[in-house]
């Protein structure tokens, strides 16, 4: 079965991005490559459990089990050993990746307090986009009784675009709410 999403880019986003841009061939039209959701738990040191817990909630989130992240070297001030876990992440491709990003767009965002729109100018400059959650509680598949603490989280969604431009305009025809800017008022 085909995701929703992936759908609607064949039907809708391919033909205006193809007219936008000036393409030739459909496939060259930037699309969805891969997305990563990473969260830190930086209070792993002391209790070994919030890796658990980050595990749990982020395959709830994500439909695919994450991977532990571990410290690469020793840092004394921040009481950090080699190997030690801090951090979990998961990467999605395919199927997986077009129905977590149609859950994030259309449930969990507008879940989101006072939310103005995400930056629009979060791109790396090769039409990869980064945006960070301030907790995990905006999706659905998070037991509000269960969880012990609120975590952020930092989403990179990498796309086959050339350009940052090509990448926002994919992204905000997917529905990707940007902030428009607004010029400051001088007294």
């Amino acid at each position: 079965m085909v995701p929703r999403l992936k759908s609607f880019y064949r039907e809708k986003v391919v033909p205006q991005l193809m007219s936008q841009f000036g393409y030739k061939n459909g496939l060259a039209v930037p699309r969805l490559d891969k997305i990563v959701v990473n969260v830190g738990v930086s209070d792993a040191r002391e209790d070994i459990k919030a890796v658990d817990a980050a595990l749990e909630e982020i395959s709830a989130i994500t439909g695919q089990k994450p991977r532990v992240a571990r410290a690469k070297k020793s840092i004394s001030n921040f009481k950090l050993r080699q190997g030690m876990p801090i951090g979990v992440q998961v990467t999605m491709r395919k199927q997986r990746m077009y129905e977590f990003f149609d859950r994030l767009v259309s449930i969990a965002v507008p879940r989101i307090r006072d939310f103005r729109g995400f930056e629009p100018n979060s791109f790396d400059g090769h039409g990869n986009y980064n945006l960070g959650l301030k907790e995990q509680h905006i999706f659905m598949e998070i037991d509000l009784e269960k969880s012990t603490k609120i975590r952020g989280m930092n989403i990179t969604v990498g796309t086959t675009a050339k350009s940052d431009e090509e990448a926002r305009a994919l992204l905000s025809h997917l529905g990707l709410p940007f902030r428009k800017h607004q010029k400051k008022e001088t007294i």
